[in-house]
């Protein structure tokens, strides 16, 4: 399949910011709500890639909505401090570079259901500013990602996209906005599009399989497959 555009997810696919944003979110916790559990690592990664209003209703359970609310945006507010600060190599092997090198040939673009403010963080962090068109999320404007990754490719007046994933939620979007989707099988979810997968990249009556194109197991694998 030939694309005319990319399309990236960022948790699980771009970095791995998730031992960062447990500390930070602990601490808001411990200021705002002592009552709520800590988080992980590890229950960050089963929450990641959901919309923030549901991660916290799943996380944040024994709270009202307003207090839910409160917390989320307490919590999101200590996480951008944190990742600001912090001067470890949270990305993915290979990222920036195989970012570089398809911008060069096609407009890349990213999705995510993340908070108003996080993907200027990911650019400013990565030094990838000059290769981004253009990105929408959750916290921006509320819309699912489906709806935004429609979005992006409207606005753009995209005509064959591709997105790069790392969860069932990644391909679940993909296939109600009807756009081709590359599982990042690095990141945080498990056997995604597992019966899609079976026959990846070829055509069948399957819709799911058409949409699934490939699994990848490194972010750089995506220049041999995009032909860049």
């Amino acid at each position: 399949m030939k694309f005319d555009s990319l399309i990236l997810d960022v948790d699980g696919t771009i970095w791995n910011t998730t031992p960062i944003v447990a500390e930070a979110w602990n601490n808001a916790i411990d200021q705002n709500f002592p009552q709520v559990p800590h988080v992980t690592a590890q229950i960050l990664q089963g929450q990641f890639g959901k919309t923030m209003n549901v991660i916290a209703d799943n996380l944040f359970t024994g709270l009202s909505s307003d207090e839910k609310s409160v917390l989320m945006k307490e919590c999101c507010r200590c996480e951008q401090l944190a990742l600001h600060a912090n001067k470890k190599n949270i990305t993915y092997a290979g990222v920036v570079e195989t970012i570089e090198k398809i911008a060069a040939k096609i407009p890349v673009f990213i999705v995510s259901n993340c908070q108003k403010g996080y993907i200027e963080v990911v650019i400013e962090k990565n030094g990838i500013q000059k290769w981004i068109t253009d990105f929408e999320c959750y916290g921006n404007n509320g819309k699912n990602k489906d709806e935004n990754i429609r979005l992006i490719v409207e606005r753009n007046n995209l005509k064959a996209p591709v997105y790069v994933g790392d969860t069932q939620g990644d391909f679940d979007a993909c296939k109600k906005a009807g756009v081709p989707f590359i599982w990042a099988a690095y990141g945080f979810g498990k056997d995604v599009g597992a019966d899609a997968g079976k026959n990846a990249g070829t055509l069948g009556k399957n819709a799911d399989k058409d949409l699934f194109v490939a699994k990848i197991d490194e972010f750089g694998e995506l220049k041999d497959l995009l032909g860049v």
